[in-house]
């Protein structure tokens, strides 16, 4: 397979699973290992991509984010939900920061760990769908500051591949009494400054990868999450108010199950 076909099927899992509780940093990983991709470049292929997937959000959101931020100065309910948004992304900015380099050279390179996470998340899914609180909160831009950090220390379990981030901050939502679409929704807004965070951190540690032959794949990996995670971002909401978590949770433990297998096959 080519190194641009690569390029686009990485960046196509990227923008699918970014925004549903699957974990994209898992299915990348595992991708990584299928296809025996060696270059400890597309290590970070697989992080710096994901800014792809975090641009649609705020392509998709501009009007509601731009109102936030033109209203700063003059308006409460703008200064709360910027706060909010804040405070729930500190938790994973320390711990990141702390344990960069364990998660990219040990967590990164085990593909029973991301499996096994796959798996756990998807049964704490199935468990949130018959046992979560009656919904307290149904506006992802009013949330209390104690929700706010609660969902980001769910969101700080996420640096553990496998677990993901979108499903531990879905779930720490829903433990915390939001509704299920607000969850998902509060979880958007909530990638914009993490997942650039990551992409920054990533970026300045890997500078070869902005050289060469290798800024060409990124280009196409990046072009390929940011279209499909709009697809997934305009879609993904109203799926959820239909049919819940419960899809998803079935497919992280299929993968799982399925990643598990391969190892012991010694195909990962």
């Amino acid at each position: 397979m080519g190194d641009y076909l690569i390029a686009a099927l990485l960046g196509l899992i990227e923008g699918l699973t970014e925004f549903i509780p699957v974990s994209s940093t898992g299915h990348l990983l595992l991708a990584k290992e299928a296809l025996g991709l060696t270059d400890a470049r597309w290590n970070s292929f697989v992080v710096m991509i994901q800014l792809g997937a975090i641009l649609a959000v705020i392509a998709l959101y501009f009007g509601r984010l731009w109102a936030v931020v033109r209203t700063l100065p003059t308006q409460a309910d703008s200064r709360r939900f910027a706060l909010s948004v804040l405070l729930a992304f500190l938790p994973s900015a320390v711990l990141g920061l702390l344990l960069y380099d364990f998660i990219k050279q040990v967590l990164f390179e085990s593909p029973t760990v991301i499996c096994v996470s796959l798996i756990v998340g998807g049964a704490v899914l199935l468990a949130l769908e018959r046992f979560a609180p009656r919904p307290r909160h149904n506006d992802a831009m009013k949330l209390s500051w104690s929700a706010s950090l609660g969902v980001g220390l769910c969101q700080a379990l996420s640096m553990v591949p496998g677990v993901s981030r979108s499903g531990a901050t879905i779930a720490g939502g829903l433990l915390l009494g939001l509704d299920k679409r607000t969850a998902a929704e509060f979880s958007f807004f909530l990638a914009i400054p993490t997942m650039t965070a990551v992409f920054v951190l990533d970026a300045s540690e890997n500078l070869d990868a902005f050289r060469g032959d290798f800024l060409p794949l990124l280009a196409v990996g990046f072009v390929v999450s940011f279209l499909s995670g709009a697809f997934v971002i305009r879609t993904m909401l109203d799926f959820v108010a239909r049919h819940g978590f419960t899809p998803f949770a079935w497919w992280r433990i299929v993968v799982g199950a399925a990643g598990l297998l391969a190892v012991s096959l010694g195909a990962l």
